[in-house]
Parts: C-alpha cells; sequence; structure tokens
C-alpha cells in the first residue's frame, strides 16, 4: 500500500460452494460500464485526478488496500482514500453527508440503506461474496469444536453485533444450527472480532473466511457447518454526490474488471 495514502477506521471499531451472485446489469465479468474493454477497468485518456474516498466493509481492508494501489498505478493523478469499517457506520456516515465518492458494502441490506434514500442512482453491482468461519488463537487453547462451542458459558466468544452484515449473517447461521450463543463480546466490525482472537482475548470469534486467510498464523480457522448456505454478497455503488464523479465510476469498473477480481480472488473471496 502506498505510503501516505490516509486509511481511516471508525474508532468502534475455497471452495466455492454452490454460490449464484448475480452481478446486476450494465457489467461483464471482464470490465464494469465505464471499461475500455482491455478488462482492467481503465479508460483511454480519461484525464482522471484528485482525490477518491472511498468507503468500504473492514473485511475488504487487505483486497481493496491492492486494487487501490493497482488503480492510483493506473491513474498517477489520483489519490485513493480508503475508510474502512463496520458497513452499517459507513452508511450512516454517508446518509449524514460525509463526502463520499464510493461505498462498497457487506451486504445488499447496508446498500439498500444509500439506494433507498437516493444517494445513489446507480444500480449497486455485486462484485464478491464471502462466508463465515470460526476463528481461534494458534493452538486452539480452548479446544473449540464448531459452532455448539458459542453455546458454552465457559468459552469466551466474540461475535460482530447484528446491526453489521458478519453479525446478521452470524445470527442466521447460528440459528440454522440450533446454537444460542453466549457472547461476552460484540464488534462494531468483523476485524474488530478477529483482532480479539489474534490477541488471545477471546476463544473463538465468527469472522469471515477472508478475514481467517488475512491473519496467516495467528489464527487457525475451523470450518463452521452449514456456512456455504449463508453467504454474505458485496454490493458496489458510485455515489450521486460523489465529489470526484469520474474517477469514482472508473474505480467501480476497476473492481469489476480483470484487476479488482484477481486482487480479491487472492484474498480468499467468492468471485461472481
Amino acid at each position: 500500500m502506498r505510503p501516505g495514502r490516509g486509511i481511516r477506521r471508525p474508532l468502534v471499531s475455497l471452495a466455492c460452494a454452490a454460490l449464484t451472485l448475480t452481478i446486476i446489469s450494465g457489467c461483464t465479468p471482464g470490465g464494469g460500464p465505464t471499461d475500455d474493454g482491455r478488462g482492467d477497468g481503465s479508460l483511454e485518456a480519461d484525464g482522471l485526478r484528485g482525490t477518491l474516498t472511498v468507503f468500504a466493509a473492514a473485511s475488504l481492508t487487505d483486497a481493496f488496500g491492492a486494487i487501490a494501489d493497482d488503480f492510483e498505478a493506473a491513474h498517477p493523478d489520483v489519490t485513493v482514500v480508503l475508510n474502512l469499517g463496520g458497513s452499517s457506520a459507513l452508511a450512516e456516515g454517508i446518509v449524514s453527508g460525509a463526502p463520499v465518492d464510493v461505498f462498497a458494502a457487506a451486504s445488499a441490506a447496508t446498500m439498500s440503506t444509500i439506494t433507498d434514500g437516493g444517494l445513489s442512482t446507480e444500480t449497486p453491482q455485486t462484485f464478491a461474496g464471502n462466508t463465515l468461519e470460526i476463528a481461534v488463537p494458534a493452538g486452539n487453547p480452548a479446544d473449540i469444536t464448531g459452532l455448539e462451542s458459542f453455546a458454552d458459558p465457559e468459552a469466551v466468544i466474540a461475535l460482530c453485533a447484528p446491526e453489521v452484515p458478519c453479525g446478521a449473517a452470524s445470527t442466521r447461521l447460528l440459528a440454522a444450527a440450533g446454537v444460542t450463543p453466549v457472547a461476552d463480546t460484540l464488534e462494531q466490525d468483523v476485524r474488530a472480532a478477529l483482532t480479539k482472537v489474534e490477541l488471545g482475548e477471546v476463544d473463538a470469534a465468527l469472522v469471515y473466511a477472508t478475514d481467517v486467510l488475512a491473519a496467516g498464523d495467528a489464527v487457525e480457522g475451523i470450518e463452521a457447518a452449514g456456512a456455504a448456505d449463508v453467504v454474505s454478497a458485496y454490493p458496489i455503488v458510485a455515489l450521486t454526490a460523489a465529489p470526484n464523479p469520474d474517477a469514482a465510476e472508473a474505480f467501480v469498473a476497476f473492481v469489476l474488471g480483470d484487476v479488482g477480481r484477481e486482487a480479491l480472488a487472492a484474498a480468499g473471496f467468492l468471485i461472481p
């Protein structure tokens, strides 16, 4: 990630199972509506410049860091500023008037806050999917075995808060498994839950599979039964009041193009 880019995070924080993620209108697997056909989302003689502000779900931290670097390399006069955090908190910031060019959420429900409020007249396009996985500290000292361990009062458990996408997905997964969790902490974004595991502050957390991959040797992943049936779809859209609308459209196309897809796949996301 290029030094000097401001990446702000709110203080509050593969086996591809049968998956159907529909990329809605105007997008092809190799590019987007403003793609010039080269498949990388770039434009010929686009003249893009200035700052591009992207609000993105915390689980996209690594993938969007790489995509932002590649976008800046393709458009040297553009500086990408990423604000990464819980999707619902980011959406609230946009509704409150934050000057944002692009929003990438971890759920369609969160994105509807933006589209239903008239803050984008574009159709959000699904660019990735994700599934949940149990993360435990290296060595699994509490001997967590599966989702049933989340009902054990002796286990120290972290979950995402139910109002954020990873929390909503966790609620659906645990309910389907017939598990009533005993959570010791509810985090406002998935990376905060992951950090609790990395620091050994909890015995287990439900996070995205991509977060387990990103943590490397600091955590171990345990398959969550039924996770393949609870897939989180990630939509992206350019905002109507984007301060840099041309760059916003180009960035969306870049994410949907070959470069974006490769970065997302490398980070463990499911690609439509």
